[in-house]
């Protein structure tokens, strides 16, 4: 199930741009792959770096993926269906466990001098066995108080082996302390020993939080960047009218109260905690993951130097973390595990709508949605080595366009169930949760067609129609950049045909569609071969850079702004 990449950008509108986008691109990396030639022939290729789902990621991202570990054992929590289990959901949810993991402790004696972010830190575990870290920020001379975040590993099975945060709260044994600095020990920072003490289980914390994703959002989207406001995220604030429109959703839902937005309300005192889990874990995955994945793509492009294959470091770093976020760790190198996040649902839509494998016309495998999406972040990733900065944001784009899909279909599948199959209260909050993390999109391309989806999706909606809704999002496919076969019919699994006013609908114009499947196709077969030499040889480079052999020079990514 490793998503190849087979450049056959299918149903894409933007093809005539990213086949510009493909050519520039490989013109520029057939440069580097001729000065590299001799090397490549004499170098063996070591892949220190884990896949995921098959996309080589050209920097270290193992902490950033295991984000879907949080995903997990929120959903473990919600799924014991009491209060009491909902109360430690919610830690979870704000103070996570699994991603960029430190430690806070006491120093019996002040630092002699000043550390930078990012100095070796070095102590013992309980079983005295070494444990590095690195120094979480600056701190002046005479500091008691550090943060020390715990040095992460390129396997992603063993990737950190401190893992903490609010998970003891559960009292499900969910935490892990192996790898944790022992209660009390010393610290060596620079050369010179500090006692210290502190609570294995108490202050050992997370800096990257899935509720973080959104309450840190206006500055990462809207306020502080160099591309800001980011177009999809101002879709979302210009809706909802809240910054972190995300985290109070799932907030409410878990404590079964009322959002306040200028749109699109959910009072989720209308439901059970079968309605609210279902609302809370959806949200935390298709609303606040969903758009940091976004923003970690619109960094990459911030960050872009254009035409310098050897200054574009912290842009693929941005981009390989978008990959992580979307995919997360459970789903695997070669993406045949069951995902919690954005993969994941990817391919369990792609079953409902007869969207899987490559020709989208299949009930098993992997989603076309994926199939697309990895040849594009692979695209993406190698036009960040090469400096095509603005064929990145072309691909970037096109990205953001195809991962709206299976919140689509989410919303027409539980319309479906709703208005056809007498679905209950799970069904209806799971409509209502899929509605609102694409809803405003929808209303940035027509208002009308939201307030009908609302209308139709809303917690506690009066009616459901599903011939309203479809024809609803059918309206804007052209806007959204989508067409009636990307996005599929519902089908059927015991009748082996869609559902009764359920099949598939018709494009407005097919010629078109049928000129990309052509195009697409000829550019796969007349670039393959070359774009297979192109990308190996940029990626030789990179793998260089991280054996520390490079060919150029050496360059050190910090983990810095994601999530500080």
């Amino acid at each position: 199930r490793i998503h190849s990449s087979t450049f056959l950008f299918s149903n894409t509108p933007s093809l005539p741009n990213l086949t510009m986008v493909l050519v520039k691109s490989i013109a520029v990396a057939l440069m580097a792959a001729q000065a590299t030639a001799t090397l490549r022939a004499t170098t063996p290729r070591r892949l220190s770096l884990e896949d995921i789902a098959g996309y080589q990621p050209g920097s270290q991202v193992t902490d950033h993926a295991a984000i879907d570990l949080d995903q997990a054992a929120f959903e473990s929590q919600l799924a014991l269906q009491t209060e009491e289990s909902f109360d430690f959901a919610k830690e979870i949810y704000l103070q996570g466990g699994h991603s960029k993991s430190y430690a806070e402790v006491t120093l019996s004696k002040p630092l002699v001098g000043n550390i930078g972010k990012g100095t070796e830190i070095l102590g013992m575990n309980e079983k005295g066995k070494q444990v590095v870290g690195k120094a979480y920020d600056d701190y002046a001379s005479g500091s008691t108080n550090i943060k020390v975040q715990y040095k992460t590993t390129d396997v992603q099975s063993s990737y950190v082996e401190c893992r903490v945060g609010a998970l003891p709260l559960a009292g499900a044994d969910l935490e892990k302390t192996v790898g944790c600095f022992a209660a009390s020990s010393s610290l060596t920072i620079d050369g010179t020993d500090y006692p210290y003490t502190y609570n294995p289980l108490v202050d050992n914390n997370n800096g990257r939080t899935i509720a973080g994703f959104s309450t840190g959002a206006r500055g990462k989207m809207y306020d502080d960047c160099p591309g800001c406001p980011y177009v999809d995220y101002e879709n979302f604030y210009n809706y909802y009218g809240a910054f972190d429109y995300a985290n109070q959703w799932v907030l409410s839902a878990l404590d079964g109260t009322s959002t306040n937005f200028k749109n699109g309300n959910a009072d989720f005192s209308k439901y059970s905690l079968v309605g609210r889990q279902e609302a809370a874990k959806k949200g935390t995955a298709y609303m606040n993951i969903f758009m940091y994945v976004i923003r970690e793509f619109e960094d990459a492009i911030d960050d872009c130097k254009e035409n310098c294959i050897k200054c574009n470091d912290d842009p693929v770093h941005a981009w390989d973390e978008g990959v992580a976020f979307y995919t997360g760790s459970k789903a695997g190198s070669d993406g045949s595990g069951e995902g919690k996040l954005l993969h994941g649902l990817a391919d369990k839509r792609c079953s409902d709508f007869k969207t899987c494998g490559i020709r989208s016309d299949s009930k098993e495998g992997t989603s076309k949605v994926n199939y697309d999406l990895f040849d594009l972040f692979a695209l993406g990733q190698h036009q960040l080595l090469v400096g095509n900065c603005a064929g990145a944001k072309t691909t970037k784009d096109r990205i953001t366009q195809i991962m709206y899909i299976p919140l689509i279909q989410g919303t027409l599948r539980y319309a479906y169930k709703v208005d056809k199959l007498n679905g209950s209260e799970k069904e209806e909050a799971e409509g209502a949760v899929f509605a609102a993390a694409v809803l405003p999109r929808i209303h940035a391309a027509n208002p009308n067609a939201a307030q009908t989806i609302y209308d139709n999706m809303k917690v506690g909606a009066s009616s459901t129609s599903f011939k309203d809704v479809r024809s609803a999002f059918q309206a804007t496919y052209r806007d959204l950049g989508v067409s009636c076969a990307e996005i599929g019919g519902l089908w059927f699994d015991a009748t082996g045909e869609y559902y009764d006013g359920a099949s598939p609908c018709k494009d407005a114009s097919t010629s078109n569609t049928s000129s990309s499947n052509t195009t697409g196709i000829i550019v796969g077969s007349v670039f393959a071969g070359l774009a297979v030499v192109a990308v190996g040889a940029v990626l030789f480079m990179r793998r260089r850079e991280i054996q520390g052999k490079p060919v150029f020079e050496v360059k050190t990514v910090e983990d810095g702004n994601d999530m500080n």
